[in-house]
């Protein structure tokens, strides 16, 4: 079965947003240039953890449903560039690609200006709360391509914090 979203990098906080949006009962397949750490985070799982790991960016993609939803979680700068550039090729118009590396506003505007000329929906989402709120529920500040929302909403609301209202946090 195709999953719900493609998470890229597994660092603490990919790897903590992977296992919080798992937790929330969606499907989710990951991704990490260093395939020992992703074989490590997989092993970790818990049987009842709907999460498969990926062999390159084509398997990623192949792994997912239409339109495809990716989000990166690696460190913000021109490594993002580069995950975008890897990704593209196996993307269509109308796929949603979701930096949440807390980038510079400009480079997202420059990324969301370059895919949208591409048909790429693309989201800037800043993630607040540290390793415990990727993990349980972070603050979620999402801009960009407003086509974008209603594919991303419902996964980004059930993985934010509440606050007292039981409203999300952000999102």
């Amino acid at each position: 079965m195709p999953a719900d979203i493609g998470v890229v990098g597994l660092g603490v906080m990919g790897s903590n947003i992977a296992l919080n949006i798992a937790d929330r009962g969606y499907r989710v397949v990951v991704y990490n240039r260093n395939q020992k750490r992703m074989q490590g985070f997989l092993d970790s799982l818990e049987e009842t953890q709907a999460v498969s790991g990926s062999n390159d960016y084509a398997d990623l993609c192949a792994g997912l449903h239409s339109p495809r939803v990716v989000l990166i979680m690696v460190t913000a700068g021109e490594v993002v560039d580069s995950v975008i550039q890897s990704l593209l090729p196996y993307m269509q118009p109308g796929d949603v690609i979701i930096d949440g590396g807390n980038s510079f506003y400009r480079d997202t505007e420059r990324r969301y200006a370059t895919l949208q000329e591409q048909g790429i929906r693309f989201v800037g989402l800043g993630v607040s709360g540290g390793e415990e709120g990727a993990r349980h529920g972070p603050s979620l500040m999402p801009g960009g391509d407003p086509e974008a929302w209603p594919v991303v909403q419902d996964l980004l609301r059930a993985i934010a914090a509440r606050a007292e209202d039981g409203q999300p946090c952000g999102s």
